[in-house]
């Protein structure tokens, strides 16, 4: 039975009080995207296998080592989703959204499955916002693509990371540079682990994001993507660094980044920190042009990136990021006997429908039980209701912070709330400019 009672291996439960900041870095990330024109587009949890065989690339890990895969009642191959710029993709073209105006623009967040050892910022179920950006080739784009990530991570307060920016090249210029790795590793073959000897051939780039401790090792002398640009990778890499040279971003270039996704040519870029230990990957992202022809869509040049929430979570608390307060009920309206219950029901009611939160008791506690109950929940304000409160029409409200008391009408209570709430906000902001000012 205990299995019942305890989450699968690499997930994790995101309990009523951690919720609120879930919620807040969702609400930022969405203002962000609205600022920067992306609107937001919802895709299954599953496809079909081959959508991420072909567009993720049967030779990573992600597809070797990592999908969740199974047959349907139908007999087809489905699989959850290991990332979500295949599914978006699909979507775009399945819908004709390629075809319309120019640039397309999208957002999502999405739950994402891969099965791996789970680990500090790492899990088997992880969720995923990302934006994908149809129809520019120019490398404007990608600076664009850049400087919003950098806005997100600035509008979050996230200062402990840094960029990394490299371009891995076009099917034209990659052609040399895979001779040359080939020729590299195959000096190594004994040493490869067999995934790695596997992809020799095939597709020797994934070498250069191989997990294997040997293999990592090796590839660290490998030859760099860099020395062998053609001229219109070198052009279009050198116009984002012009930019963002404009730009209070800063930047290194890292030859060594390769992105763990075979759809990825020219930029690709990760913001990087050293708080989170060895998972110190935040965003990745990159240019993937040829992703929408290989589904079978037109020819459309393509960008984005993906960040992880709870890894962006997580250095958030480690750094010590600000989150605001929990969302407080405004008002418990509490009451003593089965009448006084039928009125605080009528009277929260009425103060909900003026957009007010409050709470009322439904487990017929005692008075003062329910007033523990309302510490707990850190309401701002408290009532009780009786018989002599019904009789009089009279009910006396608490601050539950500086225990001020005040004689309300039953029948103002709404209009009362609100005065308190402008006049609790006037005091904040007194407090605020005073703290300023000093």
């Amino acid at each position: 039975m205990a299995i019942l009672t305890k989450a699968p291996r690499g997930t994790v439960d995101v309990l009523p009080g951690e919720s609120y900041k879930w919620q807040y870095v969702e609400s930022v990330l969405r203002d962000a995207a609205s600022k920067f024109g992306f609107r937001e587009m919802r895709v299954p949890t599953f496809e079909h296998t081959e959508l991420f065989n072909r567009g993720v690339g049967d030779t990573t890990d992600v597809v070797q080592k990592e999908m969740y895969t199974f047959e349907d009642k139908g007999g087809r191959s489905i699989t959850l989703r290991p990332e979500g710029t295949a599914g978006v993709c699909r979507s775009a073209i399945e819908h004709g959204l390629l075809g319309d105006a120019l640039p397309l623009k999208v957002y999502y967040f999405v739950s994402c499955f891969r099965y791996e050892k789970p680990q500090m910022g790492r899990y088997r179920e992880h969720t995923q916002f990302g934006s994908e950006f149809y129809g520019s080739a120019a490398p404007a784009a990608d600076a664009e693509l850049i400087c919003y990530v950098q806005y997100i991570l600035d509008s979050l307060g996230i200062k402990e990371t840094h960029l990394e920016i490299n371009s891995i090249g076009c099917p034209k210029c990659r052609t040399e540079y895979y001779k040359a790795l080939r020729e590299y590793f195959r000096s190594y073959s004994d040493q490869l682990c067999e995934t790695c000897l596997g992809r020799l051939e095939k597709n020797p780039m994934r070498i250069l994001d191989c997990k294997s401790p040997i293999c990592k090792e090796i590839a660290a002398n490998a030859p760099r993507t860099l020395d062998y640009l053609c001229d219109d990778c070198r052009a279009h890499f050198d116009g984002l660094k012009a930019r963002l040279d404009k730009t209070s971003i800063k930047y290194v270039e890292n030859s060594r980044i390769v992105r763990g996704l075979d759809y990825y040519n020219r930029t690709v870029f990760e913001f990087v920190t050293d708080a989170l230990g060895s998972q110190g990957t935040v965003c990745g992202g990159g240019r993937y042009d040829g992703l929408s022809e290989s589904l079978g869509g037109p020819s459309v040049p393509s960008l984005g990136f993906g960040m992880g929430l709870n890894r962006i979570l997580m250095l958030m608390e480690q750094t010590g990021c600000e989150f605001p307060e929990v969302d407080r009920c405004d008002i418990y309206v509490g009451s003593a006997g089965d009448s006084a219950s039928i009125a605080a029901a009528g009277i929260i009611s009425d103060l909900r429908a003026e957009g007010f939160k409050a709470e009322g008791d439904v487990m017929v506690r005692s008075v003062k039980a329910q007033m523990k109950y309302c510490d707990k929940i850190g309401a701002k304000y408290s009532c009780i209701i009786g018989e002599i409160e019904q009789a009089n029409g009279m009910v006396r409200v608490k601050n539950m912070k500086n225990g001020e008391t005040y004689e309300v009408e039953l029948d103002g209570m709404c209009q009362f709330m609100y005065d308190r709430m402008v006049a609790d906000a006037l005091d904040d902001a007194a407090g605020a400019a005073e703290d300023f000012g000093g």
